[in-house]
């Protein structure tokens, strides 16, 4: 897989800053959708589990397949995505991943039986563990370098609004049972996506690194046409500075094994301390928390997790820079831990509930207030958190001869860790009581600070080269 962070766009950071092109409006405009293609399809299942479990009458296990499943196949296509990119392009990378959201869409639309539906979970998760490596790559490398950080971004705000753009999908369609329109929806951006890609060239970098210097010219000339010239210039240079791909021998060597252990606990704190539980069980969440319709279930988890998921990922696209990337980490678990906390207690006051139905009525109204806030605040905590600044750090704290298969670890753990959380969730929740699942989230999140706060070094106003020189100095102290 190439070097998202090292990859040359076609500027780096020359006085003049040329007004954006057409043609760059449109590679943002691809990022965007195929960002909102990854984050619907996270968040659709959520007001879709009540008419699947109401036309089908499933057990609970099978609703953790059919909900975990899709993060199967992303794992699978992270996996591969890199190669894949490599071989055959950036662009036609993202457009099959475009292709197989469609297909997706209409198995998952269309299915007959619980098991057809899983399949068409498969497909879709293949086609966002692709697009999750090879749009922020296109991104990386068509974007000049004085954007490129603000291009990456917008396909991380993307995932943010698809995720909202879902549940407000589920809350217009709730009051019937229109599951099979809330996933098929989805076929809509994923179209959308093959009509803004398809005029779009691949990057200039992957054409010169094929030996197609004319593509590369025509490239540069879209995307950088006040000086193509310098364009050009600048990524053959950039390439010629690239290192030879580590194997993977040297991936897991002792050398790099502090990097590739960051990168991992990273990836897996990121999902064990609870993120796609609630955003995949949010509904099942507020019902449990004496939200009784379903309009009102799907209205709370559109404005108190989709809502607020996205104006909170702006914090850290304005700090992460500014404040650094430890300090937003650890102020985030506080809230997260603190927040989780709460919502146990409000769980367990809901055990506690007498018979009375007007005494339990009242109750729950309070508990829920309580599980309500206290899940806007663990959304928030989370979105400026370990939602973006784990994905910087993983792309910041790797060597560059290992960092393409280094960042694939880390995005397999990550993938895993989130099938483990979404699979066994709700078992967890029957087993133990939603109290202790969310205490046991919270206890994760302790756990998560302390690790950060004595392993996770701070890289704000660090080059890439810097980082890489710290972790051959500390081999050297060890050593």
């Amino acid at each position: 897989m190439s070097d998202v962070s090292e990859s040359s766009g076609v500027d780096r950071g020359s006085v003049h800053s040329p007004p954006l092109g057409r043609w760059l409006w449109l590679v943002g405009a691809t990022i965007l959708v195929a960002g909102v293609l990854f984050g619907y399809d996270q968040g659709v299942i959520a007001g879709a589990l009540i008419g699947i479990e109401k036309e089908w009458d499933v057990s609970t296990r099978l609703v953790e397949v059919i909900t975990s499943w899709v993060t199967l196949g992303a794992l699978v296509g992270a996996l591969v995505a890199g190669t894949v990119a490599d071989r055959i392009g950036r662009r036609a990378a993202v457009l099959a991943a475009a292709v197989l959201f469609v297909a997706g869409a209409i198995v998952e639309a269309a299915a007959p039986s619980p098991t057809v539906l899983v399949v068409g979970r498969l497909i879709v998760g293949f086609g966002v563990g692709v697009a999750s490596v090879a749009a922020p790559l296109y991104a990386a490398e068509m974007a000049p370098s004085r954007v490129r950080g603000r291009f990456v971004s917008i396909y991380q705000f993307g995932i943010t609004f698809g995720i909202f753009l879902a549940y407000l999908i589920d809350q217009l369609l709730s009051s019937g049972d229109s599951w099979r329109a809330m996933l098929g929806v989805s076929a809509v951006p994923a179209i959308l996506l093959v009509l803004l890609i398809l005029p779009s060239t691949d990057t200039p970098r992957w054409y010169l690194t094929k030996g197609r210097t004319a593509d590369a010219r025509r490239a540069v000339e879209r995307i950088r046409p006040d000086d193509p010239d310098a364009g050009m210039a600048e990524i053959e240079e950039a390439i010629a500075e690239d290192v030879p791909q580590a194997s993977w021998g040297e991936v897991f060597s002792r050398r790099w094994r502090t990097p590739l252990l960051l990168g991992i606990g990273l990836a897996v704190f990121q999902q064990v301390t609870g993120i796609n539980a609630i955003i995949y069980y949010a509904n099942k969440i507020f019902a449990a928390a004496g939200f009784e319709s379903v309009a009102d279930q799907t209205a709370a988890t559109t404005w108190a997790i989709g809502a607020v998921n996205v104006l909170a990922t702006l914090i850290a696209v304005a700090f992460v820079d500014r404040l650094g990337r430890r300090p937003l980490l650890l102020a985030g678990l506080v809230g997260m831990a603190v927040s989780l906390t709460a919502v146990g207690f409000a769980f367990r006051s809901l055990a506690d509930i007498p018979e009375d139905p007007v005494t339990q009525t009242a109750r729950v109204t309070n508990s829920g207030v309580i599980a309500l806030v206290g899940l806007v605040v663990y959304i928030a905590s989370f979105a400026f958190s370990l939602g973006p600044v784990v994905w910087t750090l993983i792309n910041e704290i790797f060597p560059r001869s290992i960092r393409g298969r280094g960042v694939s670890v880390a995005t397999a753990f990550n993938w895993g860790s989130a099938w483990l959380v979404s699979q066994f969730f709700l078992s967890l929740t029957d087993s133990i009581g939603q109290a202790a699942t969310f205490w046991l989230f919270a206890a994760l999140c302790v756990v998560a600070f302390g690790w950060i706060w004595r392993f996770v070094p701070e890289t704000r106003g660090r080059s890439l080269e810097e980082i890489e020189e710290m972790w051959v100095e500390r081999d050297r102290a060890v050593a």
